[in-house]
């Protein structure tokens, strides 16, 4: 499986074009599947900023509280440096 998910990651770096981009996850993932991708990014960026509680998060952005939990979790156990590292990537 992880071949199969670095050829989707390797279609979508390679893709300049945002219009491509959205046709191409348009095809690749249903629009709940796109949902709920767009909303566990927000969580994470919202939960790496630390400005919002996990309650404030579910009603601000109608997310459940199982995904900001989980989302939560997983910062959690990261080492300092993998969190840095995902602040990096999420946040910019």
């Amino acid at each position: 499986m992880r071949a199969e998910w670095d050829c989707v990651l390797e279609k979508v770096v390679s893709h300049q074009d945002h219009n491509a981009l959205i046709e191409l996850f348009e095809l690749l993932l249903t629009e709940e599947e796109r949902s709920a991708i767009a909303g566990r990014l927000k969580v994470f960026q919202v939960l790496l900023l630390g400005e919002m509680s996990q309650r404030q998060i579910a009603a601000e952005y109608k997310i459940s509280i199982a995904t900001i939990t989980r989302c939560s979790n997983y910062l959690k156990h990261m080492s300092p440096e993998q969190r840095e590292k995902i602040k990096t990537l999420i946040l910019g």
